[in-house]
């Protein structure tokens, strides 16, 4: 394998890592295809309280193994024979872990924590992605439904 398809591997394969984090959206006004058509309870409230905090980033088998392929091939380029196969592998290792990190790093989002006042008294706090903007006093929907709850305007 020459340098360049070495390249092309580890574009392609650390694209797929990225574009594979994107699937799963922690905004309030993101939904998964299975949450469409559901019925979801709806309280209001007001804002309590709004703090920035971060969401981690996914570690998916997707990341470490392109990280572990993409290793493995550089480690084996060293050396010959056994001197190949322990490059190789210990590429490969290496790698894993720095795919899974990349992935990590590449994923992570700014979150809310928003804590609000129901209509009923009651109080709870909802995190989720920092894609709209919530201000203490501010009148808001609550929606609950399938596991999945969020705050929107």
């Amino acid at each position: 394998m020459n340098i360049h398809s070495g390249k092309s591997i580890a574009i392609l394969l650390a694209s797929m890592a990225v574009l594979g984090g994107c699937a799963s959206s922690m905004s309030g006004g993101a939904y998964s295809r299975g949450q469409a058509r559901q019925v979801q309870e709806v309280k209001m409230g007001v804002v309590e309280s709004v703090r920035q905090v971060r969401l981690e980033g996914t570690k998916s088998a997707v990341g470490t193994g392109a990280g572990a392929i993409v290793g493995g091939v550089a480690g084996s380029n060293i050396g010959q024979g056994k001197g190949s196969t322990i490059g190789a592998v210990l590429g490969a290792v290496a790698g894993g872990l720095a795919g899974s990190a990349i992935e990590e790093g590449t994923t992570r989002k700014d979150g809310l924590e928003i804590t609000v006042k129901l209509d009923n008294g009651r109080m709870i706090a909802v995190t989720q992605e920092a894609d709209e903007p919530f201000v203490a006093g501010e009148r808001v929907r609550v929606l609950s439904g399938g596991g999945v709850t969020r705050v929107t305007h």
